[in-house]
C-alpha cells in the first residue's frame, strides 16, 4: 500500500487516488444480520464504489457445514475469486456499508487463504460517500484470472482447539460480543443457543475499537481497549464472537497494533453455544 498507510487499513483519500490503478481490485463485503431484513447484494447493485465486485459472505463459505458462513475450502475460494477477476498480483481493498463491520471478515478470509496484499477501507462506504467520492450502479465486466491460494492454518481455530485452550491457557480467548451477551444477560439471536461465554475468555466489545464514524481507533486507543480488558498483548490470541464476523474486527485491530499471533475461532458462539457438553460461563 502507499506510504503513510498501514498494511491492514487504507483511507478513503488513498483509495480515491489509486482507484484507477490496473492492479487494484475493490470488493463490497457488506453483510447484515438476518433480523435486519436487508439484501446486501441488492444494495450493492444499486450503488457501489466504481469497479467494485460483490463478495457474498454467505455463499463463499463451506456449504457442507450447518454453521453460518464458515470459511470455504481452498478450492471453492479460488474458483470464486477467479470468476470475479481477482488474480495473483492484485491488491485487494475491501469495504462494507456499515463503515467497518463485515469487511474485516473478508480481509481475514484472504489472509487465511495466504493472500497478504489486502486491506480494509477505513470508514467504508459511508465515509466514502460523505466525502463526495463517486458511486455507480454499473456492474464491472469480469475476466477470469489465475488465483493462487494456500491455507494458513495458523489464522483459524476449530472447536477442539478452543476447548483445549480453555483448559491449558496456552492462548487467550477474546470475545467481541457485547458485554451483556458475554455475561449471558441477553438471549442469543440464533435459536437454541445458550447464553454466556467460553470459560476463561475475555471480553473486548468490537464497538470499543471503533470511532463513532465507523473508522478504527488509533493504535494507542486500541492497545488501551485490549489491555483494559486484561488482554496480554505479548501472547497469542484467539478471537471469537457470534459467528466469526466481529471476531475478525478484533483480529484486524490486533494486527494493526503489530500483534501477529492472532487466530479467529470460525465457529464462534454459533457452534460453542449449541453443544451442551461444552461448558458455558456467565457473569
Amino acid at each position: 500500500m502507499a506510504t503513510g498507510q498501514t498494511t491492514e487499513l487504507v483511507s478513503t483519500d488513498w483509495l480515491a487516488a489509486h482507484l484507477g490503478a490496473p492492479d487494484l481490485r475493490v470488493m463490497d463485503a457488506s453483510w447484515y444480520l438476518p433480523a435486519e431484513g436487508r439484501n446486501p447484494r441488492a444494495e450493492y447493485e444499486a450503488e457501489h464504489i466504481p469497479g467494485a465486485r460483490f463478495f457474498d459472505i454467505d455463499e463463499i463459505s463451506d456449504s457442507a457445514s450447518d454453521l453460518p458462513h464458515m470459511a470455504p475450502p481452498v478450492e471453492k475460494f479460488i474458483s470464486r475469486m477467479r470468476a470475479m477477476g481477482i488474480g495473483d498480483g492484485h491488491r485487494v481493498i475491501v469495504y462494507d456499508t456499515a463503515g467497518l463491520f463485515s469487511a474485516p471478515r473478508v480481509w481475514w478470509l484472504f489472509r487465511l487463504m495466504g493472500k497478504t496484499d489486502v486491506a480494509v477501507l477505513d470508514g467504508g462506504l459511508p465515509k466514502w460517500k460523505a466525502e463526495g467520492h463517486p458511486v455507480e450502479d454499473d456492474l464491472p465486466l469480469l475476466r477470469d484470472r489465475h488465483f493462487t491460494a494456500r491455507r494458513d492454518a495458523s489464522r483459524v481455530r476449530d472447536v477442539t482447539q478452543v476447548a483445549a485452550q480453555t483448559k491449558l491457557a496456552q492462548e487467550q480467548i477474546v470475545d467481541a460480543r457485547s458485554p451483556a451477551r458475554f455475561r449471558g444477560e441477553e438471549p442469543e439471536a440464533r435459536p437454541g443457543l445458550r447464553a454466556g461465554h467460553i470459560p476463561n475468555s475475555l471480553n473486548v466489545y468490537y464497538k470499543d475499537v471503533l470511532n463513532a464514524d465507523g473508522t478504527m481507533k488509533d493504535e494507542n486507543a486500541l492497545r488501551a481497549a485490549f489491555e483494559g480488558a486484561g488482554v496480554d498483548l505479548s501472547g497469542p490470541i484467539t478471537t471469537t464472537c457470534g459467528s466469526g464476523i466481529t471476531a475478525s474486527i478484533l483480529a484486524l485491530a490486533l494486527e494493526r497494533i503489530g500483534h501477529k499471533q492472532v487466530a479467529v475461532y470460525d465457529g464462534s458462539w454459533a457452534e460453542w453455544g449449541m453443544y451442551p457438553d461444552l461448558k458455558v460461563a456467565t457473569g
